[in-house]
C-alpha cells in the first residue's frame, strides 16, 4: 500500500501513466476500507484526466500552497536551523536501513520517499516513521479534503495504515501533536502559524517550503 501511494503521490508522469493498471490491480487486493477506497478513487481520476492537467493540478496543490505541502518536517520546524538537523536524521534513518533511496532531487522529508523507505527499505521504521509524523499527515489530509484534490483519498488512505482514526479537525490535530514528545524549538518564533503544536492552521497564502524543483 505504501508503494502504491507514494507512486500516486510523487509528480504526475509517463511512468505513473503505464503504471496505472498494475496499481489498479494491486489496490484492488487491498481489503475493504478506507486505504484501498482513498487509493481508487485517486487512480480513476488519474486514468480519466489528460497528464497536462493532472501536472498542473499537482503544482497547484503542493508546490504553491504552503497548507499543503508535502514536506513533513515543514509542519514541525519550518524553514530553520532546526530543520537543518530534522533532515540530517531522515538522511541517516535511510542510510542505517542498508538501502538507499532515490531522493529525486527533492528533500528527504518529502513523503513520497518516506512512503517508499517504508515499502522497500524497513517496513518496520518506515510506519514508525509515519506515525512520528502522523499530525503533519492529517494536516495535509484535512487540507486537501478542503479543497476538494483528488490526492485527498492517497492522503487518506496513509492515514489510515496508521494506529488509531484520524482526527476530525485542526483543533484534534494539534492536541494529537501537544500530546506527542516535545520537540526542541530554538531559534523558532511561536506565533509561526506553520509549526505544530499550535492552535490555528496555515493561511491559505502562506509561500511553501523549499525544496525539489519541477
Amino acid at each position: 500500500m505504501h508503494q502504491a501511494a507514494s507512486w500516486c503521490l510523487a509528480y504526475p508522469d509517463d511512468d505513473l501513466v503505464d503504471r496505472l493498471p498494475l496499481l489498479v490491480a494491486a489496490v484492488d487486493e487491498l481489503p475493504a476500507g478506507a486505504a484501498r477506497d482513498g487509493l481508487r478513487g485517486f487512480l480513476d481520476h488519474a486514468a480519466t484526466t489528460p497528464l497536462a492537467d493532472l501536472q498542473r493540478a499537482y503544482v497547484d496543490a503542493f508546490d504553491l500552497s504552503g497548507r499543503q505541502t508535502l514536506y513533513l518536517s515543514y509542519w514541525t520546524d519550518g524553514d530553520t536551523r532546526r530543520r537543518g538537523e530534522v533532515l540530517a536524521a531522515f538522511k541517516a534513518r535511510y542510510r542505517a536501513s542498508g538501502m538507499l533511496v532515490d531522493t529525486r532531487g527533492e528533500l528527504p522529508d518529502h513523503l513520497p520517499l518516506v512512503l517508499e523507505y517504508a515499502a522497500v527499505a524497513d517496513p518496520v521504521d518506515g510506519p514508525s516513521l509515519l506515525q512520528e509524523y502522523r499530525p503533519s499527515l492529517e494536516l495535509v489530509r484535512l487540507a486537501l479534503v478542503e479543497a476538494g484534490s483528488p490526492w485527498a483519498g492517497v492522503l487518506t488512505a496513509v492515514c489510515a495504515t496508521l494506529p488509531g482514526e484520524s482526527p476530525r479537525d485542526r483543533a484534534a490535530v494539534h492536541a494529537m501533536a501537544a500530546a506527542g514528545p516535545p520537540r526542541e524549538s530554538v531559534g523558532l518564533d511561536a506565533a509561526d502559524p506553520r509549526l505544530l503544536p499550535l492552535a490555528g492552521s496555515v493561511p491559505a497564502g502562506a509561500d511553501g517550503p523549499s525544496g525539489g524543483g519541477r
